[in-house]
């Protein structure tokens, strides 16, 4: 987004008086307009508040076992258990609410390495060029030849399973997109008439990639952060599902899955409520993410 557009521009009151208004609100003017994309916002603004109060707000503690329930088959929901309990007597709205503070752990901060990964390799690569760019750029290409959930499998198995390592690693393979938004950003923002101007008069070039480039280059990043946590969030769920996440008894999403696997057809609750918190989730971020970049668009606004 160029200098031009992030310009105020100016809205009456009511006593005709025009008075500047700010980027936000008009960022968030046009956000209110995706309807999908409010009602998603709400969403996730609920599961953060649970993710966050999840020590308070869970009836039992999702790690204990119940002996009177432990009967090796999951009890259906009851008064005392709404989502019922595991074959170990554990009480499995508990084990949700702990899990939304997992799963969602895994997403920010997954896509967070990613993103310091990729903003700083495609700046360099995008203001430097030559050499720079081109050897980042073919360590982009080597990365995405191969397939990203084979490369964490892979890794991964290598590690200790922890839920710290699935972090890292999913960082550590998914930056390759944002490095080649970041890099593309840079290189048009240095066509143009303010880049120019402000080269001749003898801008330092950490201050043309710090006040003037990557802060014209971030709406798209923000966009694309919103759209990988969901990604990063189905990996966790996969390698959970496979042994290779979080380890019991500690609960994810991903994890409570793959325990419910040989539940299928006996015990509907094993499965249904960490399937469906995934996909609520998954849904909101996307729906979020498009109005986010309608709403960052200069030329959607009216």
């Amino acid at each position: 987004m160029v200098p031009s557009a992030r310009k105020a521009i100016f809205a009456e009151d009511r006593q005709g008086i025009r008075k500047p208004e700010s980027q936000f609100i008009m960022v968030w003017r046009q956000f209110r307009r995706h309807r999908l994309a409010l009602v998603s916002a709400f969403v996730l603004l609920t599961l953060f508040l649970v993710a966050i109060l999840a020590d308070v707000i869970a009836p039992y503690d999702p790690n204990e076992v119940n002996p009177q329930l432990a009967r090796g088959y999951p009890q259906p929901p009851s008064a005392q258990h709404w989502l019922g309990t595991d074959e170990l007597g554990r009480d499995y709205l508990s084990r949700a609410i702990s899990g939304a503070r997992v799963s969602l752990s895994v997403g920010f901060v997954a896509v967070g390495i990613s993103i310091i990964i990729g903003v700083v390799l495609g700046s360099l690569a995008g203001y430097i060029g030559g050499r720079v760019d081109n050897l980042i750029m073919r360590v982009v290409d080597v990365f995405l030849s191969v397939p990203a959930f084979f490369l964490i499998l892979t890794v991964n198995a290598y590690l200790p399973p922890s839920i710290y390592n699935v972090m890292v690693v999913i960082g550590l393979f998914s930056w390759m997109g944002v490095a080649r938004l970041v890099r593309g950003q840079f290189l048009a923002l240095k066509e143009t008439e303010f880049f120019m101007a402000a080269r001749a008069v003898g801008v330092p070039g950490w201050r043309l990639i710090t006040r003037h480039l990557l802060p014209n280059s971030m709406a798209p990043v923000i966009v694309a952060a919103t759209l990988a946590i969901p990604s990063a969030i189905l990996t966790e769920s996969a390698l959970s599902f496979l042994g290779l996440g979080v380890q019991p008894p500690q609960a994810s999403w991903g994890s409570m899955l793959e325990s419910a696997q040989i539940w299928l057809t006996e015990a509907w609750w094993m499965w249904v409520p960490p399937g469906v918190l995934i996909s609520i989730t998954v849904l909101a971020f996307n729906f979020v993410g498009d109005g986010l970049r309608d709403a960052l668009d200069p030329s959607l606004r009216r």
